[in-house]
């Protein structure tokens, strides 16, 4: 390799590290996106009117096993935490049709606010995720303070939204 190509080649990688940075920051540098989406009652619910509490995106798909699981557990946490401000907004995913995830809910007794992608834009908006589960922890400020793809550890989580329930630091 030519030493143009190597230094074109570092300087590639050197932004690519540095979007990656950004994208997954454990610092929270990154903004929620501004977007509106089609709750399961037809609804809208905007993201922006969230500001000023914590709320759990999480993406996730009737036929995921592992999002079934934690439906109980995030049932629990709107429970526990919902009275005190916290707001968990669960995304079907656009492939998820929109009857199955109805009957879920219903079946499941899901309590907490559930969603429907039928555009893909909601997917789009957060990255493009492709995976279920996918979890996004949003500070009250509107940063995205934690991105979770797979299970989460709800008892570490539970600590950190105590901390920004009781007005503490993400």
């Amino acid at each position: 390799m030519k030493p143009k190509d190597i230094a074109i080649a570092a300087i590639a990688l050197v932004l690519v590290g540095a979007l990656a940075y950004l994208w997954f920051s454990p610092s929270g540098t990154r903004q929620a996106p501004d977007l509106a989406v089609e709750t399961l009652d037809g609804g809208e619910l905007a993201l922006s009117d969230l500001r000023g509490r914590p709320v759990l995106v999480t993406f996730w798909a009737t036929t995921c096993t592992t999002c079934v699981a934690e439906i109980p557990h995030l049932a629990e946490l709107h429970r526990d935490l919902g009275p005190q401000g916290l707001k968990i907004v669960a995304i079907a995913m656009p492939y998820d049709p929109p009857p199955q995830v109805k009957q879920m809910v219903s079946e499941r007794d899901m309590p907490y606010t559930v969603a429907l992608d039928r555009e893909g834009t909601a997917t789009a908006a957060f990255g493009e995720v492709k995976l279920t589960p996918t979890h996004f922890l949003i500070a009250p400020d509107g940063r995205i303070v934690q991105h979770k793809l797979g299970q989460l550890d709800m008892d570490r989580l539970r600590t950190r939204l105590r901390g920004m329930l009781t007005g503490g630091t993400a």
